[in-house]
């Protein structure tokens, strides 16, 4: 054994090694701090360049850029409220808050070190872990992967905000929304009325894009003003740090929350950080700080997605099958370097294993070393004014939207659902709430199927079952004892108007009828194909219901009433725009899209809104669009990424890059 440690501490620690896993480190950071790309983009551009490589060089290429991307992607999550990748989705609930307060060096600093941090205890887990993985993988079928896939929608307790039917509700909405396309028991379509685009579903970049970023930037582009308020950037890294080390008993806790939730395929980064985010709320005495900026709501998440990377790395290697979306690229290049995952990487090449998992944790050092080094630099970004940060951002999130399927209907798509998120951030609706159902929407109607075939309804008897479905009761009831109140920046009661009731009551509405609309869709299909959606839809209408009794006879000063249009803290600000600025140039984006391709119509857009918008003068205008637009044709070509054609590119049948 100890031979074993040796050789993969040996082939670690070579020169060749560390060059090229910098490298991937290098190419990792560039990936995670663009909104909405992700690991699976990143590793899919570095895996052509694998053909031929010696194979340690490519493991070191390979993993760095595994290990830095959900290091990275807090970036933007943190800066700019944009979800960088799904692995840091609820790190935005307060790490965005804080960049607001002007606290963004501190916020990133508690994220980084928190990250080296989970990234180094998971490797450590993994180290004495792997020899026993195998068995306890197993003991993991489909009744057990269902009860976790409920143990995550049991975290809507702790998000669900002043109004538990709003809570509940938007679950739902999110669950219909994950169970667009096909079933997976029938292969029937659900809910795509004969939309080409909606067979495959909605993309969850297009989701998590729409729901946090065109909210966040349409109401920084109303308050004229930058994102940390007063152009400040608060205390350093050094603070950061302090707020880790008063958390660390958590950021262990989370650790092992990562590596634990990563080894199980299936589930991966989309969950494991609002788990860590609800076990971090649910241990805490005073939760009046969460979702509006505490420092613990950033080093859950940021310890656990880390610590996640190690743990998926398990039943790729053990099984070949991919324990997340980028797994599954990295699998690929493991065969293409010769490396076949199976029992023999706990066998003949376990040194290949251990190589690999010591390569994540050295590699997650350099990462949040670098990251660390950027952080305050790049920090300031908050002090810039956001009339000049608004068309890159916008540019950015919109050409990460169209990665998706690469369709035109994803800009569309991405406009939808951010004015739903709009309308939801203003009336109070939880937007975690929406996204943890999409999120598991696959997997546990996927997995109840699988349970109910194998098992029978005696699934629900098996011990895995029983103490899962406890853990998922405690969490439950510790959720709705501490639950986040993440709808606005005020403690105080929220009164509304009249005009304002008459608002949420038409929201609420629209909700209902989009119950309805499911439980009808639902009625076509066959019983399998029918049960999820049909079951899901019930449960929103009668908790929509609740809520619309709520708005409708309920005191002025209810809970289910928020407006932030009354409590915002826009609210008596000299020079805010209007309430649709952010969507409306949004919208003349894709509909320039629409006539003459993406990437005219992005430097059309540019131009107009740093003269029209921003005021700015002609030499920062041509400056900042040229930048814009030689970046975004140097990732697109990287990429081999076509741009959405227009009408009268499709007419005229004018070449790449042009469309």
């Amino acid at each position: 054994m100890m031979d074993t440690l040796l050789s993969a501490l040996a082939a670690l620690l070579t020169l060749q090694h560390l060059a090229y896993m910098l490298l991937g480190v290098s190419l990792g950071l560039v990936i995670g701090i663009i909104p909405g790309l992700g690991g699976i983009a990143g590793l899919s551009l570095l895996v052509p360049f694998l053909y031929g490589m010696d194979p340690i060089s490519a493991l070191g290429m390979l993993i760095g850029l595994v290990a830095v991307i959900p290091t990275s992607d807090t970036f933007s999550s943190v800066l700019m409220g944009i979800p960088g990748s799904s692995a840091s989705q609820a790190t935005v609930l307060d790490g965005f808050p804080m960049a607001k307060q002007g606290q963004a060096a501190r916020a990133l600093s508690a994220a980084f070190i928190s990250s080296l941090f989970g990234g180094v205890v998971g490797a450590v887990i993994l180290t004495g872990f792997v020899l026993i993985a195998r068995p306890l993988i197993l003991l993991f079928g489909s009744a057990e992967l269902f009860m976790l896939a409920l143990f995550g929608l049991s975290m809507v307790a702790v998000l669900a905000g002043r109004s538990l039917p709003k809570g509940l509700a938007a679950c739902a909405v999110g669950l219909l929304i994950g169970s667009i396309g096909g079933a997976p028991a029938t292969g029937e379509f659900r809910m795509i009325f004969n939309t080409e685009y909606l067979y495959d579903g909605i993309p969850l970049v297009i989701i998590g894009l729409g729901l946090f970023a065109i909210p966040e930037i349409s109401d920084l582009l109303r308050k004229n003003s930058s994102i940390a308020e007063g152009n400040t950037l608060g205390s350093g890294w050094a603070m950061g740090f302090r707020d880790w080390w008063r958390n660390i008993f958590l950021s262990i806790r989370c650790s092992g929350f990562g590596c634990m939730i990563g080894a199980i395929p299936g589930l991966g980064g989309s969950v494991v950080d609002w788990i860590a985010y609800g076990h971090a709320v649910q241990t805490a005495k005073d939760t009046s700080q969460f979702g509006k900026g505490d420092p613990r709501g950033v080093v859950a998440p940021e310890s656990a997605n880390n610590a996640m990377q190690g743990g998926a790395l398990l039943p790729t290697m053990l099984f070949g099958i991919p324990g997340s979306g980028s797994m599954a690229v990295f699998l690929g290049g493991m065969v293409l370097i010769g490396i076949e995952p199976g029992p023999s990487m706990v066998g003949p090449d376990l040194n290949i294993t251990y190589s690999i998992i010591w390569s994540l944790a050295l590699a997650n050092i350099m990462g949040a070393g670098i990251c660390l080094a950027l952080a305050r630099p790049i920090s300031r970004l908050t002090a810039i004014p956001f009339q000049l940060l608004a068309p890159c951002m916008i540019a950015l999130i919109c050409f990460a939207a169209f990665q998706a399927t690469r369709d035109l209907a994803d800009l569309v798509a991405l406009l939808a659902i951010g004015l739903i998120g709009i309308l939801m951030k203003r009336f109070g609706w939880p937007r975690p709430a929406l996204l943890i159902g999409y999120v598991l929407a696959p997997q546990a109607e996927t997995f109840f199927y699988q349970a109910l075939q194998f098992n029978g309804w005696e699934f629900l008897i098996r011990p895995g079952v029983l103490i899962i479905g406890a853990l998922t009761l405690a969490s439950i009831y510790f959720g709705l004892k501490n639950r986040v109140d993440d709808t606005g920046p005020t403690d105080e009661t929220v009164v509304t108007s009249r005009a304002s009731r008459g608002i949420q009551i038409v929201f609420a509405v629209a909700m209902l009828a989009f119950f309805s609309m499911a439980l009808w869709d639902a009625s076509q299909h066959s019983m399998l194909g029918s049960v999820f959606p049909m079951g899901v839809g019930i449960v929103g209408a009668v908790y929509g219901t609740i809520l619309l009794v709520h708005l409708w006879r309920g005191h002025d000063d209810h809970p289910a009433f928020f407006d932030y249009e009354i409590v915002g803290d826009h609210v008596g600000n000299a020079g805010n725009s209007w309430f649709w600025t952010g969507p409306a140039w949004i919208a003349g984006l894709v509909v320039m899209t629409a006539l003459v391709g993406f990437y005219i119509a992005m430097i059309v857009f540019f131009v107009a809104f740093l003269q029209v918008r921003a005021k700015a003068s002609w030499s920062t205008t041509i400056l900042m669009t040229a930048c814009a637009a030689a970046f975004i044709l140097g990732l697109a070509y990287m990429l081999s990424l076509n741009f959405p054609s227009g009408w009268l590119q499709s007419a005229y049948d004018l070449p790449w890059p042009i469309r």
